[in-house]
């Protein structure tokens, strides 16, 4: 049996009852209840340490935490061995699209990790119409609680287009009353996607001026920077910037170094954002426990400016006798830095399924092609969704002790199928909590479970979800530590995490003795009307 480090060894009976006794500001109340969760360690998501004690939920609320008396006859749930912990709260997810389908919309892959809630609208694409999209998600259910961002780029294609120039005064007027109406029905903020296109066309000026009415009204700003790579200072100085010009929060998206000659760099950037933050600048950040990105070829290896006016144009480009020899000798640039292609796995390719899970250097000697032809090839006939390998672990584990960084997935909802997506769609908690706590003791456990929970809800402001106190929502996860950990593998990505026993969403039990039950109980979730100050 897996022996844990000393500090996750769990209470005994005889100890969790002296402490109870003991325990500061826990009295034995009566208390109205549904379900009771009863003997499992709790962790709170506050960062304190792990503490024995029972939870009662009533309808969708938490009604008592520690010790106390429960009135009626309740159900009760054992959860001796066991740690209880509030529903893990993805930042940073790509669901936006998928948590609408109905094959989709159970969410199973994030609600097995003990997932209750995901963030959508990131890296600045997603619905543009908040109050139809919560709207959809109200009618039919959800697996877990949706709150959703406005995207800046998916905003700038509808009042610009994907073209690549400054907006002019009349277009950031349209922007900014765009973004006033996605606050008033209920957005948490705004996000940037500043390698993608369109995004990528705007200045910092643009940024500002529509980030100041999302700040206006109590909004944060989060931005997949600029650059990843050798800029990567840079870019956090502008989001920075961005942050103390509209006077809002700013928070960087799967915070990393990206490119061999660029391992290290993260902790540079921690140290700038650091001294923002001793300053008095709100600036918090999110993670992926994993040294592999995610996205498109053409964003992984193209110039934006290259991809102005979408397909049609680049293959005009790559025909031009000026453009196309540069455009090409970019791509071997750049792949000359990703082992000549063998960094880079093909995730989805619906043109040639048959390369999926392969890596670019192996297809194009199969296909008797150059690395920089078989890229080629593919922009002229679609787009690939590539895998990247271009992380170090130092850099992981640095990132995860860092006490502003939130764990996220960058992941969507996902069923077994063809493709070979990221394994974080199905592995992120699990491997955060699972493997770099509890078995690599990386982070102790109270840290790993607040990185899920309370910090991003004190990064959207969340005030009712995030911990286990009485009056918030009874969003929870029971999970065994034994078993608890990720078995999606980059070579099979399409593999649930273990060791979830019980999940509650809004109250509703949606996974039971480790089963999920096809509830529908997530919520569209509406950021309620503030102003900056509160």
């Amino acid at each position: 049996m897996h022996r844990f480090p000393a500090r996750h060894i769990l209470i005994s009976p005889c100890i969790a009852f002296c402490l109870l006794q003991s325990a500061p500001g826990i009295a034995a109340d009566q208390v109205d209840a549904d379900v009771v969760l009863r003997g499992g360690t709790l962790v709170d998501g506050t960062g304190v340490a792990p503490r024995p004690g029972d939870i009662a939920i009533q309808g969708d609320r938490i009604v008592g935490v520690g010790e106390f008396e429960s009135a009626g006859s309740p159900r009760v749930i054992e959860c001796t061995g066991l740690i209880v912990a509030p529903g893990f709260i993805d930042l940073h997810n790509h669901s936006d699209e998928g948590i609408l389908e109905p094959e989709m919309r159970a969410h199973l892959n994030s609600l097995v990790q003990g997932c209750t809630t995901v963030v959508t609208g990131n890296c600045g694409a997603g619905p543009l119409d908040t109050a139809d999209y919560y709207a959809a998600i109200d009618k039919n259910g959800a697996g877990t609680n949706v709150a959703h961002l406005l995207a800046h780029g998916s905003l700038r294609e509808m009042v610009i287009g994907v073209v690549n120039r400054s907006a002019t005064s009349d277009e950031i007027s349209q922007m900014r009353k765009a973004a006033f109406k996605a606050m008033q029905d209920g957005a948490w903020g705004m996000s940037t996607g500043l390698i993608y296109v369109p995004g990528s066309y705007a200045d910092t000026d643009e940024l500002v001026a529509i980030a100041e009415v999302i700040g206006q009204h109590g909004g944060f700003y989060a931005s997949h920077m600029r650059n990843e790579g050798p800029q990567l200072l840079a870019a956090v100085e502008e989001l920075l910037e961005i942050g103390r010009r509209a006077k809002l929060p700013v928070h960087v998206s799967h915070f990393k170094a990206s490119g061999e000659e660029n391992w290290g760099l993260i902790r540079q950037a921690a140290q700038i954002i650091e001294r923002s933050r001793s300053q008095g600048q709100t600036v918090t950040a999110d993670q992926y426990p994993y040294t592999a990105s995610s996205t498109s070829l053409a964003a992984t290896i193209l110039k934006p400016s290259d991809r102005a006016g979408g397909r049609e144009e680049l293959v005009k480009r790559l025909d031009d006798s000026n453009a196309g020899p540069r455009i090409r000798a970019h791509i071997v640039d750049v792949l000359s830095r990703k082992q000549d292609g063998v960094a880079i796995r093909i995730a989805r390719y619906a043109p040639r399924p048959e390369w999926v899970g392969k890596n670019l250097k192996e297809i194009a000697t199969s296909e008797k092609l150059a690395p920089v032809d078989l890229c080629l090839q593919i922009f002229r006939t679609g787009e690939a969704q590539i895998v990247n390998f271009s992380m170090c672990e130092e850099d992981v584990r640095f990132g995860m002790q860092i006490p502003w960084v939130a764990t996220a997935s960058d992941g969507r909802t996902s069923l077994p199928g063809p493709d070979r997506p990221h394994p974080r769609y199905y592995g992120t908690f699990a491997r955060k909590v699972g493997y770099y706590s509890l078995r690599e003791d990386v982070t102790p456990l109270e840290q790993a479970i607040r990185s899920a929970t309370g910090l991003p809800a004190d990064i959207l402001r969340m005030t009712d979800r995030g911990y286990l106190k009485p009056g918030q929502f009874a969003d929870i996860v029971v999970f065994d530590p034994e078993q608890f950990i990720d078995t999606a593998t980059f070579d099979d990505p399409h593999r649930y995490a273990t060791g979830v026993r019980y999940v509650f969403v809004n109250g509703t039990l949606a996974v039971s003795e480790g089963k999920p039950n096809g509830a529908l109980a997530g919520r569209a979730l509406r950021c309620p009307e503030r102003k900056a100050s509160e």
